[in-house]
């Protein structure tokens, strides 16, 4: 059967049928403008663990998600699909958190990797199989994109995509990327293992197109990474959490706001979503939450207005959903990236 075919037999008002793929679309990865790429790791994870479930979770929750778009005509027809969530990649998550849970259980009672022969392995042995992941999804997203595919990766910790950002490298002369987080993610090698999820943004500011980091809901952050920030020439724009309750508290509006993070984006983006970057209540099992954050609708409308400025999203993540006690975290994960994959698919004209 065509993709034309499943789309004349399907019924986006029905039940979301379990068979198929993603919020029970009929489309295979072949027929799929948008592929998500699930990532189930989460070695250097410092705080609370679970994001390695997040793409199944969100996987399971994605069957209850309308799949109305009131700002996409259609959106379901794009063609939405994920890939099979890697069971080498789990279980080695798995075996390795293991390792770098009693790695830093010791450096908390003050022992460190440089006197630690045992220790020094255990950082060694992350640091190299977090490479081997990294190369994993470089090539995984080259794949698709040599297809000519959006490509979405569904964390998992926020160290998953710096393989995807580094595959958009070889595809895209300069981008920027754009980050919702808690977190500002500056970190130099957090713990002593250099691909950890605190250390994101400081490796993908290493990759030479990656022309400006626009960071937005930053309220957890170090004296290093604050310094980092305004030591940077400009390269890192940071809309701290703190100044944008203020200036909402003063009387300037969601869409002013809008307008003056756009104002600092290029044409091309690279959207980074750690769901920590929503208000804990939405996202209360999430590994490290922190007070503060923004609502569901303002995030949506943030990326709206990115999309009807004109300029492209080339690709995004979204990282750090943890199932808890309940299907809450996993139903608000994957409504967003329903709305997120329809409006990027979008941007890049696919509707």
């Amino acid at each position: 059967m065509s993709k034309q075919d499943k789309i004349n037999n399907f019924d986006p008002s029905g039940l979301g049928d379990a068979k198929n793929n993603i919020y029970g679309l009929p489309f295979t990865i072949e027929e799929a403008e948008v592929v998500i790429l699930p990532v189930p790791w989460e070695v250097t994870v410092s705080y609370s663990a679970g994001t390695a479930l997040g793409p199944q979770v969100v996987y399971n929750a994605s069957f209850q998600v309308d799949l109305f778009d009131p700002k996409v005509a259609d959106a379901w027809k794009i063609g939405l699909a994920m890939d099979s969530i890697s069971d080498d990649i789990a279980s080695k998550s798995e075996s390795l958190r293991r390792k770098a849970e009693g790695y830093i259980e010791l450096l908390l009672e003050g022992e460190s990797p440089d006197s630690n022969h045992e220790m020094d392995d255990t950082r060694k042995l992350i640091n190299s199989e977090c490479v081997k992941m990294n190369n994993w999804v470089k090539e995984k997203s080259l794949s698709f994109m040599d297809k000519n595919k959006i490509v979405a990766l569904l964390g998992g910790d926020h160290s998953t995509p710096l393989g995807l950002m580094q595959a958009l490298a070889e595809k895209n002369n300069s981008f920027a990327i754009l980050q919702i987080d808690a977190h500002a993610d500056l970190r130099d090698a957090y713990e002593g293992f250099e691909f950890s999820h605190a250390s994101i943004m400081f490796n993908a500011l290493k990759i030479p197109q990656v022309s400006k980091l626009v960071q937005v809901g930053i309220r957890d952050y170090c004296q290093a990474e604050y310094d980092l920030i305004k030591n940077s020439n400009g390269r890192i724009h940071t809309f701290f959490d703190r100044d944008i309750k203020h200036r909402q508290l003063d009387g300037v509006t969601w869409t002013t706001i809008c307008n003056d993070i756009i104002a600092q984006l290029p044409n091309e983006i690279y959207l980074s979503f750690d769901i920590d970057g929503l208000d804990p209540k939405l996202c209360p099992s999430t590994g490290t939450p922190v007070a503060g954050g923004f609502e569901f609708e303002q995030i949506l409308m943030l990326i709206e207005k990115i999309v009807d400025s004109g300029k492209r999203i080339i690709a995004f993540d979204i990282n750090e959903v943890a199932p808890g006690g309940d299907e809450w975290d996993a139903n608000v994960g994957a409504r967003l990236l329903y709305r997120i994959s329809n409006m990027v698919a979008k941007s890049n004209g696919r509707i």
